[in-house]
């Protein structure tokens, strides 16, 4: 996954480029853009052309696995001189990035900068500051966000994003799909995109279980399920069960995701507490 994210972060750049040789030798139309085109590598536009279908075969490919969608880009380069670098053979290049895009359904903005660092035996490249500003209205996902940040990891932002968004929508598709199937008995308080889903009970006494489905991620970016349940019953529920079934719920909740698994144990759960048909 870490390969081809950074893959699919060259190639869009190479794409770029290319796409500004292109804007520059105006396809050939130009006065000496013909030579302009020889200069950077093409023998003739049609050429060049070429080249970028392929390159962006590849892009759209690498896309579609990845779910990573860069739809703006941008690059200045600034070389940074001085006399003791240049006697002592040292070229420092500052290459400043903004991208924006969407991983799936999670939209991203963020701006990096890159220091590459010249001599006569090799380069080295580090990044030197990192601000994400998108996203920022997940909650699950803050705290990660400020820990790459600070760590200045773009290579782990992008990985984990990738996981992290497969698990919103994974979250988001199977609340929205009781709803519709069970629409009289389970309750979405913050909308499908939320974290909890409430499943009423049809029968008297009235009681709620509801599903708590966390994301987590850690420091090193794992990303991972965690559901919970969380009985609401009245005084009156809690009376009457004298098995105490209420209260060992959240066990036998867990227990059953562990056979079930998440849709096996939702459906299992929402059927009990449906109301009965009627004949």
């Amino acid at each position: 996954m870490e390969a081809r994210g950074e893959e699919l972060r060259a190639l869009e750049a190479e794409v770029a480029a290319l796409r500004q040789a292109c804007a520059r030798a105006r396809w050939g139309d130009a006065p000496g853009a013909g030579h302009q085109l020889r200069s950077e590598g093409w023998n003739s536009s049609e050429d060049l052309k070429r080249h970028i279908g392929q390159l962006e075969s590849e892009l759209a490919f690498l896309s579609k696995l990845t779910g990573i969608n860069i739809t703006k880009c941008s690059k200045n380069t600034e070389e940074i001189i001085s006399a003791e670098m240049k006697e002592a053979g040292i070229k420092k290049i500052l290459q400043k990035h903004r991208l924006s895009g969407h991983c799936h359904m999670i939209t991203f903005e963020l701006e990096f900068q890159v220091l590459e660092i010249q001599n006569k035996e090799n380069s080295s490249s580090v990044i030197t500051d990192l601000n994400i500003i998108e996203p920022t209205n997940y909650p699950e996902l803050s705290e990660f966000v400020s820990r790459v940040k600070e760590r200045k990891d773009l290579v782990l932002f992008f990985q984990t994003l990738h996981f992290f968004a497969e698990c919103f929508e994974h979250r988001m598709r199977t609340f929205k799909h009781f709803k519709e199937k069970y629409p009289g008995t389970v309750r979405l308080y913050e909308g499908p995109a939320g974290s909890s889903m409430g499943i009423q009970s049809g029968r008297p006494p009235r009681f709620e279980f509801l599903i708590v489905w966390m994301i987590q991620v850690d420091e090193r970016g794992k990303v991972w399920p965690q559901l919970d349940l969380l009985p609401q019953a009245p005084v009156q529920a809690l009376k009457l069960d004298k098995n105490r079934t209420l209260e060992a719920a959240p066990l036998s909740f867990r227990s059953m995701l562990e056979v079930l698994g998440v849709e096996g144990t939702l459906e299992g759960l929402i059927t009990a507490l449906s109301p009965p048909a009627s004949a």
